[in-house]
């Protein structure tokens, strides 16, 4: 990891907290949670654990002049900060050290996050659209859907923040959509969209011109099949 590399895209945040009263570098405290979280950690306590775990190692990259911020320090800041920032230079660093080819494939899908509901209904579980690329094993991009809404509206705030040009961008039926076709071809890339009764009129016409030629496929497949087991009967009989 490439502290360096992570301040350029980093450094654009917004500070939300009183300058004078600050004791850890935002960056800092960016650098270390990112770390900790890519190295398995899954709560702020654990991200304090690590920076003193990791301490040496650390500050080949970050300062930390004031010591390992505490877990709460760590969580009020990360909750402060913009996510929409936030996400928009984690896609472009995520981006910057994943160089993507013409024909890459890139899956865009949306997941429910385990154990996001509420505890007493069990209900409003976080959703989450993804861009995935499938050569690289990374993820580009991620966008939360709003809670009244759906993936239509999140596949083209995520599609925003994506370089995509030479890619071929897969989705399932929810976004067999005119408008998300449209700004993938802007993006100078291909698309891949699952067609359900979802477009009524599209499939219907799908269906009429690939009927004919599906019809011929299994009676050419039957054909097969009925002159394979033909020969092999006669060669058992002999």
């Amino acid at each position: 990891m490439s502290a360096n590399t992570l301040f350029e895209h980093f450094s654009s945040i917004d500070d939300p907290r009183q300058q004078g009263k600050v004791q850890h570098p935002l960056f800092d405290i960016l650098f270390l949670t990112i770390s900790a979280v890519i190295a398995g950690c899954q709560g702020w306590e654990e991200i304090e654990d690590f920076a003193h775990d990791k301490l040496s190692w650390l500050r080949k990259f970050i300062a930390l002049s004031n010591g390992v911020p505490r877990h709460d320090t760590i969580a009020r800041v990360i909750s402060r900060i913009d996510m929409t920032q936030f996400q928009a230079c984690f896609s472009q660093w995520m981006q910057s050290c994943s160089e993507l080819t013409d024909g890459s494939v890139v899956a865009i899908d949306g997941k429910r996050l385990k154990g996001s509901f509420k505890q007493p209904d069990r209900k409003d579980a976080i959703h989450i659209v993804s861009a995935f690329a499938c050569e690289n094993g990374v993820t580009l991009g991620q966008c939360k859907t709003d809670s009244k809404s759906n993936e239509i509206t999140a596949i083209p705030e995520l599609l925003q923040l994506l370089e995509l040009k030479g890619c071929l961008v897969t989705i399932d039926a929810m976004g067999c959509q005119k408008e998300i076709a449209k700004q993938i071809i802007e993006k100078e890339a291909d698309y891949l969209l699952a067609l359900k009764a979802n477009q009524g009129n599209l499939f219907e016409q799908v269906k009429q011109l690939l009927q004919p030629e599906i019809s011929r496929q299994i009676a050419t497949d039957s054909q097969g099949k009925s002159m394979k087991n033909h020969l092999l009967f006669n060669t058992f009989s002999r």
